[in-house]
């Protein structure tokens, strides 16, 4: 089956006000910049969002929250994005933090078919027990908390209950894929792609190389496409489009001018 569509437009025009949307990517690296684009020209509001981190440097998914259309943010990481910590201490986003680990099989639990399952992390801490805030009242008091999870001991050591992310849509970007949906991803945006790509009922992927089915060998597959429904092949300057999030570079090294 032929998954390709030919926009980017076309790719997420069914993305209905309120959807939730599984997005992957990790600060700059694996984000799908132009599919979140294009949902944002496209003017769908309300969205539930789950994703390691909600965009950075005015990219990704910061676009959508700058433009006030998310509604609530499942993730781990909020970083240096002010606009996102204004909009929650305002109380006009609701905000679950995850752990990271869980975070990520959560949505590979949910993709996977598994309705939750038990993990160490976050045992004794409001992860577990509740009174995280999800959203403040602007006054500084909050409006809605976290409530408790079932914690379960087993073999001596106690665990929480956490469980599996399924969501409407998934937003991914690969560095390679086929017309079939097979992706391959290229190293640190091989992070939450693959479990985002997962846990979507419908899964959008754009990638920077389109190839025909047979090209990719199955062993360098990492997302088969039966998780994949539509594929945007990216334009050259589009694939190159790379922002770099932190620059770190060496001092140079002291010059010999040869003199005693």
């Amino acid at each position: 089956m032929d998954k390709v569509v030919a926009t980017a437009r076309e790719a997420v025009a069914d993305v209905p006000e309120g959807a939730s949307l599984a997005v992957g990517g990790f600060g700059l690296s694996g984000v799908p910049n132009v599919l979140i684009q294009a949902l944002y020209e496209q003017g769908t509001g309300s969205l539930s969002v789950v994703s390691n981190n909600c965009g950075a440097m005015e990219s990704g998914l910061a676009v959508l929250l700058a433009a006030g259309r998310i509604a609530r943010v499942t993730g781990s990481y909020i970083g240096a994005n002010k606009e996102f910590a204004r909009q929650y201490l305002a109380g006009e986003l609701e905000v679950e933090m995850i752990p990271q680990g869980t975070l990520a099989e959560r949505l590979r639990a949910g993709g996977a078919g598994i309705p939750a399952f038990f993990t160490p992390a976050g045992v004794g801490t409001q992860v577990a027990d509740g009174g995280l805030p999800w959203r403040y009242d602007g006054k500084g008091g909050v409006a809605l908390a976290s409530p408790p999870k079932e914690v379960r001991e087993f073999d001596g050591t106690e665990y929480v209950l956490e469980h599996g992310i399924r969501t409407d849509f998934a937003l991914v970007r690969a560095a390679k894929g086929d017309r079939h949906g097979n992706l391959v991803f290229n190293r640190s945006t091989r992070n939450f792609n693959p479990l985002a790509a997962m846990a979507g009922k419908v899964t959008i992927a754009e990638v920077e190389e389109l190839v025909e089915p047979g090209e990719i060998d199955p062993d360098a597959v990492h997302l088969p496409g039966i998780f994949v429904q539509r594929v945007l092949a990216l334009t050259p300057e589009q694939a190159r489009d790379k922002r770099i999030e932190q620059r770190t570079v060496s001092a140079a090294p002291a010059r010999d001018t040869g003199s005693n």
